[in-house]
């Protein structure tokens, strides 16, 4: 069996073996089995307080699904150690955008709608991957701004990390700030995970990533359990009281649980009401977002794994077509759009090199139906997964003194790629600014044969969508 893998992932090949793919393909999972819980609860509108119509089980059960199919062809197709699911990002987007311009123009039921307009980008992504288009795209950025794509993403992860573990807070005055909770069970589970990493990467010992969620996980579980028992000072202070650790993480009450139905969303996308005039627009946007977060997170992964050849990507076709079919199957399903997680970073951080990788973060998101008490358990309290995220953000970055710093023309995009990212909290959208910028400074700097034909068009495009359809989409009340 160990050959047959090998031959067809090419493990020893790639410097890899299957114990380290297996221990790379948990910790992905790991990092990235929030989206099992958070995805149903943004989808039907238990997050904010307000129903959209889509049922909570059939969401989780589509995500699920979706995220093991997507996977799985990633894996045995495209052979990279890239995991998909449903994109944080792009769901916001269907429930604060595509929902509400359904709505308004009374197309039906709006949350059908907005599957149908979610189903019709899968197909145009695929269209674009099956005609090498997508191919295109990814051969025309520069070398300095595949290095950006990494670094920003890099900082993007981080980012996400110190946030959902409450170490860095919203800021009426400067947008964000330190905490000042700092003595808060959430961040002290955060910074005994992430030191334990970096201290067991520092001493070469296998798989830091994962014992150091390992280490969050039994903190937290501790510190859950002794609470009843401290005095009541202690219990009651801001910094415990309304710590996630006490209002989301809850042991699980039983190992197991019955899938939930898929029954509710299962086919019920209003695909001919996606088509309508009023819907156009919403479905170019979710296209843009969708072609250039894929590609910025096939870019950034890959390079971290050494899988570059050069500047250009093997098999970018067979992985861009993965991400297509696993929105077309996810909103068949019932789920917003499928796309490559940039979490897929942490499997690579603990030595994944392969498709193997995906294989089994594929059987995870279906073992997840039945063992979704735990998953929600871990998956749902962020500080156990942050140490992961900033800890592979860190290693990402270093890509950034890769870019070519002496020439204004090459480190000006850079620049906006890798400070937009975190800030736009978008790959698309800080993709999206150095891409404009890129043609433009070299055409006025008199070096405009260094851009493609290519280079120009996307330029051109990503100005339209940054000016037209992305602000278009915020005046009709999206994010």
């Amino acid at each position: 069996m160990k050959d047959r893998l090998d031959r067809w992932f090419e493990i020893r090949a790639r410097g890899s073996t299957v114990r380290r793919e297996l221990w790379a393909g948990l910790t992905t999972f790991m990092t990235m089995a929030y989206i099992i819980v958070v995805q149903p609860a943004v989808l039907s509108g238990r997050m904010f307080g307000q129903s959209t119509g889509m049922d909570f089980g059939a969401v989780m059960a589509a995500t699920c699904l979706a995220s093991a199919l997507a996977t799985l062809l990633m894996a045995l197709y495209g052979r990279y150690p890239i995991a998909q699911a449903p994109g944080m990002g792009q769901n916001m987007f269907f429930v604060f955008s595509v929902l509400p311009v359904a709505a308004a123009a009374g197309l039906g039921e709006p949350w059908r709608v907005a599957l149908g307009a979610v189903l019709w980008s899968g197909v145009l992504f695929l269209l674009l991957s099956l005609a090498g288009l997508r191919e295109l795209i990814f051969n025309a950025l520069s070398p300095s701004l595949k290095h950006a794509l990494t670094a920003g993403i890099g900082l993007f992860l981080a980012f996400i990390g110190l946030q959902n573990t409450g170490l860095i807070v919203k800021d009426p005055g400067t947008m964000v700030k330190l905490s000042h909770r700092l003595l808060s069970p959430d961040v002290l589970v955060f910074v005994a995970g992430f030191w334990l990493t970096a201290v067991l990467t520092a001493r070469g010992v296998p798989g830091a990533v994962l014992w150091g969620m390992g280490a969050a996980t039994a903190l937290a579980w501790g510190i859950h359990a002794i609470l009843p028992w401290l005095p009541a000072a202690w219990r009651e202070a801001p910094a415990v009281a309304e710590s996630l650790l006490v209002t989301r993480f809850h042991p699980p009450k039983a190992w197991v649980a019955p899938p939930p139905s898929l029954a509710p969303t299962f086919l019920q996308l209003d695909w001919k009401a996606a088509l309508s005039p009023a819907m156009l627009p919403m479905i170019a946007v979710l296209l843009f977002m969708f072609v250039f977060d894929a590609i910025g997170t096939l870019i950034a992964v890959c390079e971290q794994a050494g899988l570059m050849q050069g500047d250009r990507l093997p098999r970018a076709r067979q992985a861009m077509i993965s991400d297509a079919v696993g929105t077309v199957a996810g909103a068949l399903l019932g789920t917003s759009t499928v796309t490559s997680y940039v979490e897929s970073a942490a499997g690579v951080a603990q030595g994944g090199r392969t498709g193997l990788v995906g294989v089994v973060v594929a059987a995870l998101f279906l073992a997840a139906l039945v063992f979704e008490p735990v998953v929600a358990t871990i998956g749902g309290y962020p500080p156990i997964t942050a140490p992961a995220l900033v800890y592979v953000g860190a290693l990402m970055l270093r890509q950034v003194t890769r870019v070519a710093w002496d020439d204004p023309t090459e480190s000006m995009p850079a620049f906006l790629v890798v400070l937009g990212i975190p800030l736009c909290f978008s790959i698309a959208d800080g993709l999206a600014m150095g891409l404009v910028t890129h043609p433009v400074l070299k055409l006025l700097s008199g070096r405009g044969r260094e851009v493609s034909l290519t280079g120009y068009v996307l330029g051109g495009l990503l100005l339209l969508y940054l000016a037209g359809l992305r602000g278009g989409a915020g005046w009709a009340g999206g994010a």
